[in-house]
């Protein structure tokens, strides 16, 4: 294993690090209507999407377990839907499209919205004081809204990283 290797691999696991810390900082202050914007979700779902279903299953457990050991409570949760989500996102890579920014911008619309709905299942299935009510949905569209907003900068210097940068799983630069 290279040294190019080992840096895009601590790039990759860096990521939902600063992800987490910007949701707890920066967009606390910035939320939108109280939700804040998923940003380890968007990472699973570029990366699931642009390196396949296997890949992104393993990457969105990890990033979910991290998230869950964060937050300390329900742990597994979020490793399940992420998971779950980068494997069924994996399945939707088109290597033609991929290079779309609509293209990329569907994808986190999908993901956000299958990964809400694997949160409410598991919720629901799993806690007993689980309440659903408007606020989840209403929550889910301002996080889906939020998560397309920040999508359109954050694919762009992904996707080229992937292509070109330290994502490049090649090493060609």
């Amino acid at each position: 294993m290279g040294g190019y290797t080992i840096l895009r691999y601590f790039v990759l696991g860096f990521l939902p690090f600063i992800a987490i810390f910007l949701e707890s900082t920066f967009f606390r202050t910035y939320s939108l209507f109280g939700n804040v914007p998923d940003l380890v979700l968007i990472f699973v779902v570029f990366y699931a999407f642009l390196n396949g279903d296997n890949k992104g299953a393993v990457y969105g457990f990890l990033c979910g377990l991290l998230e869950d050991l964060y937050m300390g409570r329900f742990i597994g949760v979020n490793a399940l839907s992420k998971g779950i989500t980068g494997f069924i996102i994996g399945r939707l890579q088109v290597r033609y499209f991929n290079e779309n920014l609509l293209v990329g911008l569907l994808v986190v619309l999908i993901g956000t919205v299958l990964n809400s709905l694997f949160m409410l299942a598991l919720g629901l299935s799993t806690f007993k004081i689980f309440n659903l009510d408007t606020s989840i949905i209403s929550a889910s569209i301002f996080q889906s809204l939020y998560n397309l907003l920040l999508a359109v900068p954050i694919y762009i210097l992904y996707y080229n990283s992937f292509q070109q940068g330290l994502l490049n799983s090649t090493g060609e630069r």
